[in-house]
């Protein structure tokens, strides 16, 4: 099951997917409620899920599908930086985590892994994770990022790429003013003073 918003990266995944024998896609979907009330009745094996969903974060997809479908397998495939995202879709439930970027053998390639049971990070994450986990420390900031909720880390992750208020509000789907409270909120739980620290901060994690 495909769950993405952008339809012409939707279309391409499921052609992809369907060119391989052992592979189908049995549902395409761009939002969270439609997903989630197609799972009971398609019953997929693994749920490819994009972050940037209308209505809510593909996180609260992967959340609510653990909780009341618990032998779900779910992906995440996204464009957002696997620095910040990784390690919360893990808790959140996914089995991996995969870039829209990589190429498309390693897209397939995670695809499988997870099926087969594995968990299914980059080289670079993996090894990352892991060093952090032997130190007894989390990702993307620790307890720091851990004070954002799932929309508002997506949030802080694109003003860490550089887009602008308006460009976040197109792209997730939301009003200027919910994107100009959630920077808001941001800056109060992080104790950052201005934007320009905002941005600043948003950068140096992403670069971290």
């Amino acid at each position: 099951m495909l769950v993405e918003d952008h339809p012409v990266m939707r279309e391409g995944l499921s052609q992809l997917i369907s060119h391989e024998g052992d592979l189908s896609v049995c549902g395409e979907f761009e939002d969270t409620a439609r997903a989630f009330d197609a799972i009971p009745r398609l019953l997929p094996d693994l749920a490819i899920v994009d972050l940037s969903l209308k209505g809510s974060s593909g996180l609260e997809l992967v959340k609510n599908a653990r909780a009341n479908y618990p032998k779900l397998l779910m992906l995440v495939l996204s464009m957002h930086d696997e620095s910040l995202y990784a390690e919360r879709s893990l808790r959140a439930g996914a089995s991996g985590y995969i870039m829209k970027a990589e190429a498309v053998e390693k897209v397939l390639g995670a695809i499988r892994h997870v099926l087969n049971g594995g968990i299914y990070l980059s080289e670079n994450m993996s090894s990352k994770l892991m060093r952090q986990l032997a130190a007894g420390k989390n990702m993307a900031g620790g307890s720091l990022m851990e004070r954002l909720s799932d929309r508002e880390l997506e949030v802080f992750g694109l003003i860490g790429q550089g887009r602008g208020t308006r460009q976040i509000a197109q792209q997730l789907h939301l009003s200027v003013k919910t994107i100009e409270s959630h920077r808001a909120h941001i800056k109060e739980k992080l104790d950052l003073k201005s934007a320009t620290e905002l941005v600043h901060c948003a950068i140096e994690l992403r670069a971290n």
